[in-house]
């Protein structure tokens, strides 16, 4: 398990819940001492303790040495550095599962493209990401939560599947890894504008239409980049862009509430201990619809008040008073 965040803690306990024995390792050696003592992050899970039988170090040869397979939970913008690690160790990864949301701004790679950059083409058939709504606070309290396991490998997909699969995580198999990676990137720009919502005070009609219209332009990039548009419809597109747009766990609904209220990018993110990936994913998502010429009206707005400081109110107006048109999905 490489990230000992609060995810990589939940996913760690389900690993457990199966019987099966994980390494969790942290990069700083600090706090994956702190971690080995105290067996909890306050900060990130309060109330959630690590079994004493899982193991945390922040060696990671030796948290991959013999494994089965590695779990990569880690920040998007911090995925290559650790693949890059990975590569250097020369060691056989028979399965790699990828966790993490996000999309490399650099390259505009989509995290298992990042992977498979660093540990070699053969990669891409032992790759499977894991997507879907699943809020760490919650899988940890084994509330009942459904997520996909997606892989060109149908076999890959399906061994993640029964090592994730308990009582209270149901895991479905996907061939479209673009699509699912896309639709969990993305969904998190719409978020931001969600709570911006929210901070302006305004009403579920407001909401309503923005998780529509967001999910619309999400889908239009993605088939254009070769997903399916049957998965915009399944759990890592709508049902992820739901949660996430709505709850209360959610950091990137979190920062676009702040901002709606009137505070500044820079201050918001200074009080976080948890990484937002819809700021990063706000700038890779219009390069991606300038590059792949598709109309993204949402993210565009949502960059243009994180990084170009327009007033969230005169984003809102600038949506509303778009070119009327009939309403279609691509």
């Amino acid at each position: 398990m490489l990230g000992a965040g609060g995810w990589g803690l939940a996913i760690s306990r389900v690993l457990f819940d199966r019987g099966l024995t994980p390494v969790l390792w942290e990069f700083d050696r600090d706090a994956a001492s702190r971690l080995h003592a105290t067996r909890e992050l306050p900060g990130k899970l309060p109330g959630i303790r690590l079994p004493t039988e899982i193991e945390v170090t922040s060696d990671l040869g030796a948290a991959v040495s013999d494994a089965d397979a590695v779990c990569v939970i880690v920040p998007s913008h911090t995925m290559r550095g650790v693949a890059e690690r990975l590569s250097a160790l020369g060691t056989d990864l028979p399965l790699v599962v990828n966790f993490s949301k996000g999309i490399e701004v650099s390259s505009l790679m989509r995290l298992s493209e990042v992977l498979e950059s660093e540990l070699g083409s053969a990669c891409l058939a032992r790759v499977v990401t894991v997507s879907g709504p699943s809020h760490a606070e919650e899988v940890a309290r084994q509330m009942p939560t459904t997520v996909v396991a997606a892989s060109p490998s149908q076999r890959a997909a399906q061994t993640v599947q029964e090592m994730l699969a308990t009582d209270y995580l149901r895991v479905y198999t996907n061939d479209d890894i673009i699509g699912v990676e896309l639709a969990g990137s993305l969904k998190n720009v719409i978020a931001i504008a969600s709570g911006i919502i929210d901070g302006l005070r305004l009403g579920d009609n407001t909401k309503g239409a923005l998780l529509t219209r967001g999910l619309a332009e999400i889908a239009r990039l993605g088939e254009k980049m070769g997903a399916q548009a049957a998965t915009f419809a399944g759990l890592s597109g709508i049902g992820d862009l739901i949660t996430t747009c709505i709850s209360r766990h959610s950091r990137n609904r979190y920062v676009g509430e702040q901002i709606g209220r009137g505070r500044t990018l820079t201050d918001v993110l200074a009080g976080m201990e948890m990484v937002a990936e819809g700021v990063k994913t706000a700038e890779a998502a219009v390069r991606l619809a300038d590059k792949f010429d598709v109309e993204m009206p949402i993210a565009q707005e949502v960059y243009r008040v994180l990084f170009e400081d327009k007033s969230p109110a005169r984003a809102l107006a600038d949506l509303m008073t778009r070119e009327l048109k009939p309403e279609t999905w691509g």
